[in-house]
């Protein structure tokens, strides 16, 4: 699932294609936003919160999506074959009369009022690549440790924790803070849950900032992803878990924790 760095920069490129020209075609293959007309609206920005991504308009309008696991937002220039948008995957078309924006295999779309977006995310934590982040890392923490027997895995991936984690940064943060992924969220202090959650920032501001220069996906990642390889620091083979345990493989209702048995070992 595309996780708060990835959102930040579709937002971005949204926002650049898109902002301060009138929509000349708007097609939302959603039910429940199936006749929502946006033709005529402007874009003024492009923004995310976590793992959700808000487009304002300048008539009191947000479309909001999540991409969920598959789903991506495209741009191609308006009049571009790809920017047809006639494939099935297709669920939203926002088009000016350069860029056309496609956004695929979406997991979430409606059309609010922009004053009413708190009902919609309200209950989310603080967004950890939020430029108020670091002013609100303490309410991070406390709600890091609402259920003190949580493994820290867990609780890192509760969005009501904070928003924008998923199983990449999740992995990245606690072997780099050299955490048992399984570790009782009680077992760590204040200092060291909002250590946890700045770790987090870095990490994801670091990948934000490369995917700008780059592209998506460019970070070298320490673990997530590399069952079995060794381990960059010590060179243990990473092993790979799940959220039920150690020795647990991901399934359905689980999400993948990779790890490195040596450098977090069990407390």
């Amino acid at each position: 699932m595309p996780e708060g760095d990835v959102l930040r920069l579709t937002a971005e490129r949204l926002g650049a294609a898109l902002r301060g020209t009138p929509l000349v075609r708007a097609d939302l293959r959603w039910p429940s936003a199936a006749g929502v007309d946006l033709v005529g609206a402007t874009v003024r920005e492009s923004v995310a919160y976590g793992k959700h991504l808000l487009t304002r308009f300048d008539d009191g309008r947000t479309l909001h999506t999540h991409l969920r696991m598959d789903g991506s937002w495209r741009v191609y220039r308006t009049g571009a074959r790809e920017a047809a948008g006639r494939s099935p995957a297709v669920r939203a078309v926002l088009a000016t009369a350069s860029w056309t924006c496609l956004g695929l295999r979406l997991g979430m779309l409606d059309v609010l009022r922009t004053r009413d977006e708190p009902r919609l995310l309200g209950h989310l934590g603080p967004d950890v690549l939020a430029d108020d982040f670091p002013e609100r890392v303490d309410e991070g923490a406390l709600r890091l440790a609402a259920d003190p027997a949580r493994p820290l895995c867990v609780a890192l991936l509760d969005q009501r924790t904070v928003a924008g984690l998923g199983t990449i940064w999740t992995a990245e943060s606690l072997f780099a803070t050299r955490q048992w992924p399984w570790t009782p969220v009680g077992d760590l202090d204040g200092d060291a849950r909002r250590a946890l959650l700045l770790t987090a920032r870095r990490l994801m501001t670091r990948s934000l900032e490369t995917g700008r220069r780059t592209g998506l996906g460019a970070v070298e990642l320490a673990v997530h992803g590399r069952h079995h390889k060794p381990c960059r620091r010590c060179g243990t083979p990473v092993a790979l878990g799940s959220t039920s345990g150690p020795g647990s493989r991901p399934d359905g209702g689980e999400r993948a924790i990779y790890w490195c048995p040596t450098c977090q070992a069990a407390p």
